[in-house]
């Protein structure tokens, strides 16, 4: 079902003859660390200049993280910049969805472009590309100028050398039709960040990721609270980066939670993490790296089924199901999946297990698919 790491040899081989600088923009703390692995892995070039977009808090943090660890050799970091650079004969890029980026790709001629993970938007990105879609957002409103823009994007990145590295599963049937098109598809599992020093693990238990479905309207707010409020033991929470920082000011007040600001990626703080920890998730492109890089330490990634109740009006059933992709549970826990979402689930690998909200799972007690006891604390 995965993309397996072993590609990453191969297509490396292939490729680390670039004797031309390569270039890589990059708009979230994400597709910063993957262009890092994608050096580390040979895909870019002997001398990759990244550049972050400004004006990003957590990229900058990421940035400092990144030069602590000691960058992947030949991976250079350019100050944030508000204009994307041109790219080189090799162009790394995140968000094949941006405006700016897809009239790149059409206004320029780079020899190659590597797309790296920018979440749960990379398998919609696969799917338009293999069904000759234009390359647009999930709810988006597009009007006719932009669904031509997006038209004629993707009929490029067809049409020329294109390499997706990826961490996350993607549907064999999936990963056959990119291949049909020509494309690399290679997948990593975090190789240079499992080779740097980690950093120390929190003192609870029980790991928490924030979520941005909140913010964006996707699921209700005080049902959401009230879980954090129900989970009965100490939490070191993570936040997401987008999380509005009023609501974060409420997570705050619960009684036994605390919140832990990094601004670098979940996978960069989190890898040090062993059996006596788990980590409870919404849907998240977090939950699958997360098991990438955690399932030999024996830690529990669980993925969190959102029930009924919590979505609003705004999540409609094919959105809901894209959103759980990589969880264990059905799209809607509770409810019938929405038409469509059986192609789509794939299940978790090692360490993958489930958690209903509402349920404290006892990480050494309950089978998957059991209810433990609520509020019950492994010893």
């Amino acid at each position: 079902m995965n993309v397996s790491s072993p590609d990453v040899g191969n297509a490396g081989r292939r490729h680390a003859i670039e004797r031309e600088p390569a270039v890589a923009w990059v708009e979230s703390p994400l597709q910063l660390l993957c262009v890092a692995e994608a050096q580390h892995a040979g895909l870019l070039a002997e001398d990759t200049l990244v550049v972050p977009r400004a004006g990003q808090r957590a990229l900058r943090l990421t940035g400092r993280e990144l030069d602590r660890l000691g960058l992947p050799d030949g991976l250079r970091l350019a100050e944030p910049s508000a204009g994307m650079p041109r790219p080189g004969k090799v162009w790394a890029v995140g968000d094949a969805f941006s405006g700016r980026v897809q009239m790149r790709v059409l206004t320029t001629r780079p020899r190659r472009v590597v797309l790296v993970d920018d979440g749960l938007a990379t398998i919609r990105l696969l799917e338009l590309l293999t069904t000759r879609r234009p390359l647009l957002r999930a709810r988006a409103s597009a009007g006719i100028a932009r669904t031509v823009l997006g038209a004629a994007a993707g009929m490029r990145l067809r049409g020329r050398g294109l390499t997706v590295f990826t961490a996350l599963p993607v549907p064999e049937p999936l990963a056959g039709a990119v291949r049909d098109l020509g494309a690399d598809l290679v997948g990593h599992d975090f190789a240079w960040l499992r080779s740097r020093p980690a950093c120390p693990a929190p003192a609870e238990r029980t790991v928490v990721l924030g979520t941005s479905l909140v913010r964006n309207g996707l699921v209700h707010r005080d049902r959401y609270l009230r879980w954090l409020q129900e989970i009965g033991e100490p939490v070191a929470y993570y936040p997401h980066r987008r999380e509005d920082p009023r609501d974060l000011d409420r997570v705050r007040r619960i009684t036994d939670l605390t919140v832990y600001e990094s601004g670098a990626p979940v996978e960069m703080t989190l890898r040090d993490l062993g059996p006596g920890h788990r980590v409870l998730s919404l849907p998240s492109t977090a939950v699958t790296s997360l098991r990438v890089l955690l399932s030999g330490r024996g830690v529990s990634v669980e993925a969190v089924g959102v029930p009924d109740d919590w979505w609003t009006s705004a999540a409609d059933p094919a959105l809901r199901a894209h959103l759980q992709l990589f969880t264990d549970v059905p799209a809607t826990a509770g409810g019938p999946v929405p038409d469509g979402a059986d192609a789509v689930q794939t299940r978790g690998g090692a360490g993958a297990r489930h958690v209903v909200p509402g349920e404290t799972p006892d990480l050494n007690g309950a089978a998957p698919g059991e209810t433990p006891v609520p509020g019950k604390v492994a010893p």
